[in-house]
């Protein structure tokens, strides 16, 4: 008995055969179930587009009015129909979508690399100088099957409304056909830029989890809103003026121009939602919005009255055609206000030779970002309306409660921000050791961008910044780094970074990555390759090395920190999938009993108010239900700080700080390693086309990411040469990747 008993207690107490066969089951469970996620979301995703194309024939209208005569009776009436077509889906996707993030790997170095080079439709430019900017193979596709959909969907329409005009038994003059034929023209182009309507606002819902879902981050979203902007725009400006033209010709156009019908489309919301869709529209074009950016940004506001009087006009069963898109807007909105009624602390402040600032930024340990991420800035002293977007310039494992930006005055407040710390820079150290006079009420959203650091995917990189578009690229020599002196595998091997300047002061900026210090050995692991131009100049003027003069700097690490909320951007996955599904909750309850106590209690209660009581229910069901999942998110967060600053430690944490804002007062050492006079040159820009062929011959048959930021004319440039070595190449099979990473508003 005693030797059966010891020789139990000698046995292992995990086996690791048995922990290698769970952790296998576990993995292949996991893949399965995002396949099965993957595909069902695809299919809802067909599902939603499906009833999109083909609600114009005739078989969608019999289905449909079958479906309004089931639904009917219920709380929501018709509105319940449309919101089960065209919302529904939607809503189910992004539940869907929140599981299949969470159970995703969170390591980006796990996604898969091609075996061998080929050529991606979403990374191949091939529209470049149109009107469009440039644009990818997949993007093409897209813009062409919207094209194919709103001349297919308006063909169908005329031919059908042509048979029923002409079966119509009293015989009408053809000049009165044609007046009846312009405004059902005109309705059929209202009811096709309603749908484009439904995507219009998925794209600025920043921190929506669709975007996260397919990793499209809102700098590039920005640019699909700008499209979707302009056609919605012209499709119901193209709708008013049909009936307009055809009211006119028949004698009534003051008489309908006044009209508020009770029952039906009411017409004078619809007049005022157009006019200031037509504000926002026409200031939103390129040459009014770069020279007034302000009247732009301030125009845009409309937006509310734009939808709100839209609701009044069509009536709510209509307007839930395109409900689902403002619900997510109206989700992300209420959530990134939450988050920028915080007051953030600013840990330091510092001010370059070229004019460039560098604000370190307090954050919480719980939020996560990546080196391509970015944040929208309000300086409270400087205005209390603007916001500005900025790239982060830091990586995640500089520190785990700040993060970093680069800002270049550029505008009248970036001007008015660098004399700010400037003039606080300059006073005394013993003004400094008293109490740090250096103080601004700052406000942050974000950080926003894609989910993973997708660069990491690529074992080849080619970095091209135009002036400040340095800023993410310093963030991912930084980031790549820390990952080489963590031992970090499936880093990118070369790394080429192409920089073009207008004056050599601005060379002080690459500084801020300080190789040296964080890898000494980096040069032993990594083959990084460095070329400076310098357009503005013939020659150096002044002695390439550290920054010991003109820097003013500002740091006061005994501040009590108030760092940035972690409501938006990269926050926590399960607290947004509670906050979306206690809104929808809300919206869901908030509407039966609006119709149920309010709305049924009239015979025929007004289009316009249903529309009115639809979208009220909207924002009660966002700021009422999901405000209470927001305040819980707030103070889970806040216990989350607690527990980080007890288990961290607080030496650490403000030597980081300290150390990280007050480098580049002397000479550093990464300067020096990046930039020499070897590989700086004067007076002309990169050849695009002749560092391309270098790097084609020397990295043969490999996959290259090519990451721009910098201004449209070097995103074109580079797309270009992009685009014709990967169509010629057919010798050594190197493969281009275009990337932007430029935010234009």
């Amino acid at each position: 008995m005693e030797n059966s008993y010891s020789g139990t207690l000698e046995q292992p107490l995990i086996n690791p055969a048995a922990t290698r066969t769970y952790g296998t089951l576990r993995s292949t469970l996991t893949v399965i179930l995002q396949w099965a996620l993957f595909i069902i979301m695809w299919v809802l995703f067909i599902l939603w587009i499906g009833f999109i194309v083909l609600f114009p024939t005739n078989f969608f209208r019999q289905f449909l009015s079958k479906l309004f005569a089931i639904t009917n009776s219920s709380f929501f009436g018709n509105s319940g129909s449309m919101l089960l077509l065209y919302g529904v889906p939607v809503v189910i996707i992004a539940f869907l979508g929140i599981l299949y993030i969470e159970i995703s790997p969170k390591e980006a170095t796990k996604k898969k690399k091609f075996k061998s080079p080929q050529p991606r439709s979403w990374t191949f430019p091939v529209l470049i100088d149109g009107p469009f900017g440039v644009v990818s193979a997949a993007e093409l596709v897209v813009i062409m099957l919207f094209i194919i959909y709103i001349l297919g969907t308006m063909a169908a329409y005329v031919i059908s409304d042509s048979k029923t005009i002409d079966q119509i038994r009293i015989r009408l003059p053809s000049y009165e056909k044609s007046l009846v034929m312009l405004e059902i023209s005109g309705l059929r182009l209202g009811s096709v830029g309603l749908f484009c309507l439904g995507f219009l606002f998925l794209p600025v819902a920043r921190g929506s989890i669709l975007l996260r879902l397919i990793d499209i981050p809102f700098e590039h979203a920005t640019k699909y809103h700008v499209w979707l902007g302009h056609v919605t725009m012209a499709l119901f400006t193209a709708h008013g003026l049909c009936y307009l033209i055809a009211w006119g010709l028949e004698g009534r156009l003051l008489h309908e121009v006044i009209q508020w019908q009770p029952i039906g489309i009411a017409n004078v919301p619809g007049e005022i939602s157009l006019c200031a869709g037509l504000a926002m529209w026409v200031t939103s074009l390129r040459f009014v919005r770069e020279r007034y950016f302000e009247l732009f940004f301030y125009t845009h506001q409309l937006y509310i009255v734009f939808v709100v009087f839209l609701a009044l006009h069509v009536g709510d069963f209509i307007f839930a055609i395109a409900a689902a898109g403002i619900f997510f807007f109206i989700l992300d909105r209420f959530l990134r206000f939450c988050q920028s009624r915080r007051d953030v602390d600013l840990l330091s402040a510092k001010c370059l030779p070229c004019g460039t600032m560098e604000l370190v930024i307090s954050k919480p340990p719980s939020l996560c970002y990546n080196a391509l991420s970015f944040v929208f800035i309000q300086i409270r002293n400087l205005s209390w309306l603007q916001w500005h977007p900025f790239s982060v310039s830091s990586s995640p494992y500089d520190g785990k409660q700040h993060l970093s930006i680069l800002i270049k005055p550029l505008g009248k407040w970036t001007h008015e921000l660098k004399n700010i710390v400037s003039m606080a820079g300059e006073q005394t150290q013993q003004q400094l050791a008293v109490g740090c006079p250096f103080k601004l009420n700052a406000s942050v959203e974000g950080p926003y961008g894609h989910a993973e650091d997708y660069y990491l995917s690529y074992s080849n990189l080619i970095l091209v910044a135009g002036g400040i578009g340095i800023s993410p690229f310093v963030a991912i020599l930084r980031d790549l780094l820390h990952r080489i002196e963590q031992g970090q595998f499936g880093l990118p091997k070369n790394v080429l970074l192409i920089w073009a300047v207008k004056k050599s002061t601005e060379l002080y900026i690459l500084d801020l990555v300080d190789a040296e210090s964080i890898c000494p050995e980096f040069t032993n692991k990594i083959r990084l390759e460095v070329q400076v131009h310098v357009t503005q100049e013939s020659g150096p003027e002044l002695e390439i090395g550290g920054i010991a003069n003109g820097t003013h700097s500002l740091c006061n690490p005994d501040i009590k920190r108030k760092p940035m909320s972690s409501l938006v951007g990269t926050g926590n996955i399960i607290w947004a999938g509670i906050y979306l599904a206690s809104s929808i909750v809300g919206f869901t309850v908030t509407m039966a009993l609006t119709n149920t106590f309010y709305i049924n209690h009239y015979e025929n209660a007004p289009w316009w108010l249903k529309g009115l009581c639809f979208i009220l229910c909207m924002v009660v069901g966002v700021a009422i239900f999901g405000g209470v999942a927001i305040l819980l998110w707030n103070l889970w967060e806040f216990k989350t700080c607690e527990y980080q600053k007890k288990v961290d430690d607080r030496y650490e944490s403000k030597q980081t700080v300290h150390t990280y804002s007050q480098q580049n007062v002397v000479v550093g050492n990464g300067m020096e390693k990046l930039v020499n006079p070897g590989n700086t040159h004067y007076g002309f820009r990169p050849n695009f086309k002749e560092i391309f062929g270098k790097v084609s011959n020397e990295w043969e048959n490999v996959d290259i990411g090519v990451l721009v930021c910098g201004p449209q004319s070097l995103q074109a440039s580079v797309a270009k040469e992009c685009r014709s070595y990967n169509l010629r190449n057919s010798t050594n099979k190197t493969v281009f990747h275009f990337n932007s990473h430029s935010f234009d508003l």
